[in-house]
């Protein structure tokens, strides 16, 4: 019984990270369109935006990173077969690359601070989008696992990003209206 504690924490922990990541670059995209404000705006927005990404980050996205990794290594260990199973290489591969992810937006945020970020929101805007997919590729393979038919997978994650920059592209041309 204990187990589906520890698996119903990994989820939560899971759903936070997640959250903590898509609105970290949200706030990162903001604090990038600040800059074309005007003073005081401009210079009271950022102050607020990086009061924002500080707590965010250090406050909810890290804690939860860190919880599900322990929450999740906790559940391998209870049951080390996972690591015979195709899927769970797959998820693996796809949680270290989340982790990578994780770490490259702490850069972005490191260079927000120091004022030296070159990435326009356009850019942030794509880069938003990649934990989306992490979400639908893990969230994928670990209900689907035994199932998972790995071409038609790929031709759907293909699929999944290119109506995703479509939508991107989109927005980005509502917003010039």
């Amino acid at each position: 019984m204990s187990i589906l504690y520890i698996k119903a924490l990994h989820i939560i922990f899971v759903v936070t990270w997640f959250a903590g990541l898509f609105y970290i670059v949200r706030l990162f995209i903001y604090d990038v369109e600040a800059k074309d404000k005007p003073e005081p705006e401009r210079r009271i927005l950022s102050e607020q935006f990086r009061i924002m990404q500080k707590r965010l980050w250090f406050g909810i996205t890290w804690p939860s990173a860190i919880l599900t990794w322990v929450f999740g290594l906790w559940l391998l260990f209870n049951n080390i077969d996972f690591l015979k199973m195709p899927w769970f290489h797959v998820k693996l591969a796809a949680v270290l690359l989340l982790t990578v992810y994780h770490f490259s937006c702490g850069y972005i945020l490191n260079q927000l601070k120091n004022n030296t970020c070159t990435y326009t929101s356009g850019q942030l805007r794509v880069w938003n989008e990649v934990a989306t997919l992490f979400l639908v590729t893990i969230v994928f393979v670990v209900e689907i696992q035994h199932a998972f038919n790995w071409i038609w997978g790929l031709v759907g994650l293909i699929i999944f990003t290119i109506a995703l920059m479509i939508a991107i592209k989109a927005y980005k041309k509502i917003r010039a209206k």
